[in-house]
């Protein structure tokens, strides 16, 4: 016979639902992993402002903001891989408080982001070298690309590439946030404080 959800029940799925959108898998972390991981929040969102005003402005500061948008996206590489490194080394986390399918999902949040981000890095480094540019780093080194300057159609394609999954990224990411604040501020447990240094227990 057919069950008509309790209310309880209702909310038990509900905060199941956001602690996995939250990424939530009941581990503690250290002081390197909590700031790659705010390093990593900051970098995206500066990236997909600047993305969506340069536009906004004359060509020359336009220029200007999409060299900064590249550098920032080599670093933005770099704190992904090397926060992927430090989650996996052993001995940088301490014991999780959940198991099953809950940490399961949670982790999967987690690599679905990190996968999203490194793809998107690979994507500009190809649609920057389509265009004929070098990977440029604050003018201190460059990468150049395996090809020269392609036609207008392949570059439309890793832009729009490009574009997609920035999308993809702030939609996650911004369910991830909200997720983690209504477990802060509605349910009061420590979802979020694991990852706020000061508020740790």
């Amino acid at each position: 016979m057919y069950r008509v959800p309790a209310m309880n029940d209702i909310h038990d799925n509900f905060a199941e639902a956001t602690r996995i959108a939250a990424g939530d898998d009941g581990t503690n972390y250290d002081n390197v992993a909590i700031a790659l991981h705010w390093a990593t929040a900051l970098l995206v969102v500066v990236q997909f402002a600047m993305a969506k005003l340069w536009d906004s402005f004359d060509k020359p500061t336009r220029q200007g903001m999409e060299s900064i948008h590249v550098s920032l996206g080599v670093l933005l590489m770099v704190v992904v891989l090397v926060r992927i490194a430090w989650r996996l080394i052993p001995g940088h986390q301490r014991p999780a408080i959940v198991s099953g399918r809950v940490k399961l999902a949670s982790k999967g949040v987690h690599y679905l982001l990190y996968a999203l981000l490194v793809a998107q890095a690979g994507i500009g480094f190809a649609w920057r070298w389509a265009q004929g540019h070098e990977v440029s780093f604050f003018g201190l080194f460059a990468i150049t690309g395996p090809y020269g300057r392609l036609d207008r159609p392949t570059r439309h394609i890793f832009h729009d590439l490009h574009e997609n999954v920035a999308w993809a990224i702030v939609v996650i990411a911004g369910l991830h946030a909200a997720a983690a604040l209504y477990h802060h501020y509605a349910l009061r447990d420590r979802v979020l404080a694991r990852m706020l240094p000061l508020a740790r227990g």
